[in-house]
């Protein structure tokens, strides 16, 4: 949370040059080139807020510090309780947002979900190939989480997807209130699927409630079978597990029924399905995987 993790910084949208600048962004007209970053309404105070808080806590550990003259690096119980304090209200707001956001998506029917990976995973190449594959069938649009660039943005677009970037600058999340902004850029279809590409981390996403309907966290076999263990909240809060690039199991070392046995250690109840998002190795498991969790259509 950002207590811990060190975020503060405002989030910046980074609206794609021949695509319409949303009326939130400020907008109606194509985007110019003098004019595509803005810092995302209202987070900027958010995260401001949360740094004087911090500073508080800086600043009262250092006078609790010289205070203590034997121990003066020994935290006090009252800067760890101030910390925590702050922490609770951060994730607080976070919720209440979170359950605007989930509302919205429901009285759309829209199925919203927040896929989280360690970088490199293969987030967005499975995107590329599910949007392309599915579209006409199921309209996709994607919020695209990442610190710096337009990059994984561009690439989504390139599939004819909707999409709006969010750069996060220092932070290692989305938030609930970043995701808020990018739905109403997005502005996406009833009975439409929205997919929220988190930055890129095995730890902060996890904290964060989006308001998604369900969590998606993506492995791949490249980075070893440990994971599940190491990071074991973020797979607890997964519903479904995909284990990517299994093209690959020939040649690297990654031992799948071990992978397997610690996820239901870490995460019970979650499903696993192995597929290869560029092969296309068990990739329809994933596709009826979302079609049977979108909403019914409302009358």
């Amino acid at each position: 949370m950002c207590g811990s993790c060190g975020c503060g910084a405002g989030a910046v949208i980074t609206p794609l040059a021949d695509q319409p600048v949303p009326a939130w962004l400020g907008g109606l007209a194509q985007a110019r080139p003098d004019h595509q970053d803005r810092e995302l309404p209202g987070h900027g105070h958010h995260s401001h807020n949360t740094a004087r808080a911090l500073d508080e806590i800086r600043d009262h550990g250092q006078s609790g510090a010289h205070a203590n003259h034997d121990h003066p690096h020994v935290l006090q119980p009252a800067d760890s309780d101030r910390t925590v304090e702050i922490q609770q209200k951060v994730l607080a707001k976070n919720d209440k947002l979170a359950e605007q956001n989930r509302r919205w998506l429901r009285e759309r029917g829209i199925l919203a979900i927040n896929l989280m990976s360690s970088p490199g995973s293969g987030k967005t190449t499975l995107l590329e190939r599910t949007a392309s594959e599915l579209a006409g069938r199921l309209a996709i649009s994607v919020i695209e989480g990442d610190q710096e660039t337009a990059l994984d943005a561009r690439r989504i677009q390139a599939t004819g997807s909707r999409v709006v970037q969010i750069n996060t600058g220092a932070g290692c999340h989305l938030d609930a209130e970043m995701v808020a902004h990018g739905l109403r850029g997005l502005d996406p279809p009833t009975g439409s699927i929205v997919v929220i590409e988190n930055v890129g981390n095995l730890v902060c996403p996890a904290l964060f409630d989006l308001g998604e309907e369900s969590k998606v966290v993506l492995a791949s076999v490249t980075e070893g079978a440990d994971k599940p263990l190491k990071y074991p909240h973020m797979f607890r809060q997964a519903n479904l597990v995909l284990l990517n690039k299994t093209d690959l199991l020939p040649y690297v070392d990654f031992d799948v029924k071990q992978y397997m046995a610690d996820l239901r250690i870490a995460a019970p109840d979650a499903l696993l399905l192995q597929i290869s998002a560029t092969a296309g190795d068990g990739i329809e498991g994933w596709y009826d995987w979302l079609r049977r969790r979108l909403p019914a259509p409302h009358d």
